[in-house]
């Protein structure tokens, strides 16, 4: 699909690469961004500069909130399931309430959201799904086992919806970034992709109809390896 002319919605669009997928969607000629967030006032800002930009509450573990976003965005033609939360919780002595947000968060919230856009974006003559994942995905680091599980989750959600989607002109991308900028890492010591440029690259994968999207260097580095040895990749991100 073509961003031009798209009506979105991005969750978690209040900062980080939610914002910056929001600003993406505008420089690339968006009708409407819906910029949903938690605390829908730290949103208004977005909304004051590009009267284009209409921001919704949303808490992806409320279920009534997923059900008015999809009655609001009721236009929408693109859904970027951004939002999440990260909870270093590691498997064997992780809080399991930590673990459990995250799975709330990660997975069971954008698939219900996933679940009220279908409807909207099928009746609006087709779209496209956008589930934001992680690296991690393919190679667990345990301090995050459990936000990693929460990715995989989702990740294999995405390969069924795709499957289910194919016949009804929706297409569901898939995106796996390792590290970006943002204030949910910002402490690791690694090297890390602005969210600008990774949403860039997001969006020209959308456009190019990539259904697995690696969109920083990190991530396609972890890719290549994964494909050659995906033994030797676990073991490198189970070491950090």
């Amino acid at each position: 699909m073509q961003v031009n002319g798209t009506i979105a919605l991005v969750t978690g669009a209040n900062r980080g690469l939610g914002r910056a997928l929001v600003t993406a969607l505008l420089a690339g000629g968006a009708e409407k961004v819906y910029a949903a967030a938690r605390r829908v006032e730290t949103a208004a800002d977005l909304a004051g500069t590009d009267r284009r930009v209409v921001p919704v509450q949303l808490d992806l573990t409320d279920l009534e909130q997923v059900a008015g976003a999809a009655s609001v965005a009721g236009d929408a033609t693109l859904l970027i399931n951004n939002g999440g939360s990260l909870n270093f919780a590691d498997p064997l002595a992780g809080d399991l309430a930590a673990i459990d947000a995250d799975l709330r968060t990660n997975f069971v919230g954008p698939l219900a959201l996933t679940r009220a856009f279908v409807p909207v974006l099928e009746g609006n003559g087709g779209g496209a799904i956008v589930n934001v994942l992680s690296l991690v995905v393919l190679g667990s680091v345990p301090a995050m086992g459990g936000y990693a599980a929460s990715k995989a989750a989702s990740a294999s959600a995405t390969q069924a919806l795709r499957a289910q989607l194919v016949d009804r002109k929706i297409t569901v991308h898939g995106v796996f970034p390792g590290a970006v900028d943002t204030d949910m890492i910002r402490d690791f010591p690694i090297p890390k992709t602005s969210p600008a440029d990774v949403a860039a690259a997001i969006l020209d994968g959308v456009e190019a109809g990539e259904e697995y999207i690696y969109p920083d260097p990190m991530a396609q580095q972890g890719h290549r390896a994964w494909r050659e040895d995906p033994a030797a990749f676990e073991r490198q991100m189970g070491s950090m």
